[in-house]
């Protein structure tokens, strides 16, 4: 059932403070999904009626992404098509390449710059692009879910002055990527854990670069553009670069006997902890806690368990101090010890967070198509109402 918010004749106009919103849409209700439910209470994250949990244990990424774009889990042949689907559009065009190459050697250019101009150059060498066919967005969003990996990978080896290493069809999605990114085979045992990152980051409900992606869909843009949007969203610190400040939060404490009075002082001075607290979670990010239990053998095996050792500090002091606020351990603690103990740069770690949520873009993009209205909300307007033109001459 639809509602409308207000009557038409409402005016929205008057003074600061005299009508009550919702600031940054907080709780707001703008669309029916059939993806994903967070449930901030309980701590639960359920993509299509199937825990994470579940998912992040029995699943693969490519048979993730076919249940969020498809809305049901795949047979084994369809599966088997959709992973060739991904395999034979891994590769990007040279023109993308060069690109990538000068670019991410210059000096303080962001990955994710380099990542959103690269998704948008894409669009110039896909004919398609501008199809307004549901089997044209679908094609593009098989596309662009393959290709983000290839991008990104070929962002990380620029950054070290190092040439693309072109993607394989004989591995898996997350394996091939770190394939791309290192420039050998991976171990079956990291290529799981690329899995599950990706995994957890496929989807959650309606986050900033999730309603970006559907406010430009609504538009009836193509899906390219949305995407952009979606990577412009997650760029920002306060959605997709968590995970980076929580190692550099590490490296300045230095040691673990440094932690408990480090995040003691940074409290005492209102200073936010990366890692911990949520929009919607209440209690423990369930993704935190698959993560964690994978930063016990990722950090075991990268000697680098003196990352986790400070991080078990820096949760039991911010529970016991804020827990009872619902100030907990997010997905973003613990992803970048996992992720920085398998050698993976710092400045990465969003770019990677795109691998996996173009899966969730691209099927809400299309889950919006298919019973679209434009997004139109209203302002509150609380300057003058009326205002007297003055020319320029006579300005003071």
């Amino acid at each position: 059932m639809t509602t409308t918010a207000a009557p038409q004749e409402v005016k929205y106009i008057g003074k600061p403070g005299e009508v009550s919103f919702a600031k940054g849409l907080e709780g707001v209700i703008v669309a029916e999904s059939v993806k994903s439910y967070v449930d901030g209470i309980a701590g639960r994250l359920i993509y299509h009626g199937i825990p994470i949990e579940v998912l992040a244990e029995k699943s693969t990424f490519e048979e993730t992404a076919f249940l969020l774009l498809y809305d049901k889990l795949p047979t084994e042949d369809e599966l088997d098509v959709y992973k060739m689907r991904l395999r034979q559009y891994r590769e990007i065009p040279d023109e993308v390449y060069d690109f990538i190459s000068r670019a991410g050697r210059r000096y303080n250019f962001h990955p994710m710059s380099v990542l959103r101009t690269a998704v948008s150059m894409l669009a110039a060498f896909d004919d398609s692009a501008e199809e307004d066919t549901m089997i044209a967005h679908e094609r593009e969003a098989i596309k662009l879910t393959s290709r983000i990996a290839t991008v990104v990978a070929a962002i990380g080896r620029a950054r070290k002055g190092l040439p693309p290493v072109h993607p394989r069809p004989d591995l898996s999605h997350a394996a091939n990527f770190l394939y791309m990114l290192f420039g050998e085979e991976p171990d079956p045992f990291y290529a799981r854990v690329m899995d599950v990152i990706l995994i957890l980051h496929a989807d959650h409900e309606c986050n900033a670069s999730t309603f970006t992606v559907r406010a430009i869909t609504s538009t009836l843009s193509d899906m390219y553009s949305a995407v952009v949007g979606g990577i412009a969203a997650l760029k920002g610190p306060l959605h997709g670069g968590a995970n980076e400040e929580v190692m550099h939060m590490l490296h300045e404490i230095g040691e673990v006997e440094n932690a408990e009075a480090w995040v003691l002082r940074a409290l005492a001075r209102k200073k936010k902890i990366p890692g911990f607290g949520h929009r919607v979670y209440k209690t423990y990010d369930p993704r935190a806690h698959i993560l964690k239990q994978y930063a016990l053998e990722v950090t075991r095996r990268a000697g680098t368990e003196k990352w986790l050792r400070m991080a078990e500090v820096i949760e039991r002091v911010m529970i016991e101090r804020l827990g009872q606020k619902g100030i907990q351990p997010n997905v973003d603690f613990y992803s970048g010890i996992v992720m920085a103990s398998m050698g993976i740069e710092t400045a990465l770690f969003t770019p990677i967070f795109a691998v996996g949520r173009i899966a969730g873009w691209v099927a809400h993009a299309l889950e919006q198509r298919k019973d679209n209205r434009i997004y139109r909300p209203r302002f509150f307007y609380v300057g003058p109402e009326h205002m007297e033109y003055i020319p320029i001459e006579e300005r003071g």
